[in-house]
């Protein structure tokens, strides 16, 4: 125990608050990590301004929210140590939103061989998540598992502990890099679709 007398307490009071987070590192686990891949939903709009006939476009909505809860011990000389005891990670796309051109009349043949392309588009979406599933559960985990407990005083300061750690997590550079990775690979993948000729082909079939 860190004992303090009167006329030393201003110079003391740090080195021992120093101590006591010390001993939080004591207190760190592994913690359980858990994907979640959400549902997603698709709509179709068609928007007043004119857009290029032969290409629609998707507004993809990639959510990534951290549910964490916390590993608690309470120092036998006073304090608190807040730890990560599991994440439960819920990361993926929830929304995409598909424009057409207005002059594509609905269920025509160039409306659907448009919204064909851009269906593949989302496929590419969803398949990115697909693929990288172990990667971006392990960045996961590399992030939570890098942060040590914090010490607190007292009950009240355990959930804004637990905030400082949910950002910890979210700013680790492992999650900043996962992030970047699949923003690269969405890039790619779109282009690839982009460049085949097939739906332009199937386009210029039809007599709408």
């Amino acid at each position: 125990m860190c004992k303090i007398v009167p006329f030393l307490a201003l110079v003391l009071m740090m080195p021992c608050i120093a101590d006591a987070a010390d001993k939080c590192v004591f207190y760190k686990k592994n913690p359980d990590v858990n994907l979640n891949v959400p549902d997603w939903s698709k709509s179709i709009v068609q928007p007043l301004d004119f857009m290029d006939l032969y290409h629609g476009n998707v507004v993809a909505t990639l959510a990534d929210n951290y549910d964490v809860a916390a590993d608690i011990n309470e120092l036998g000389d006073g304090g608190i140590c807040v730890g990560l005891d599991s994440v439960n990670a819920t990361i993926g796309y929830v929304n995409f939103l598909v424009k057409i051109d207005m002059r594509h009349r609905v269920d025509s043949c160039s409306y659907n061989a448009v919204l064909a392309h851009e269906n593949e588009h989302i496929k590419a979406y969803l398949s990115v998540i697909n693929d990288y599933y172990n990667d971006i559960k392990n960045a996961v985990y590399t992030a939570a598992n890098s942060i040590t407990p914090i010490y607190v005083e007292t009950a009240q300061d355990v959930h804004a502990a637990l905030d400082n750690l949910n950002e910890q997590l979210q700013s680790h550079p492992a999650m900043i890099l996962m992030k970047q990775r699949i923003y690269a690979e969405e890039e790619l993948r779109n282009l690839k679709i982009d460049e085949n000729e097939f739906q332009y082909d199937e386009l210029e079939k039809c007599n709408d």
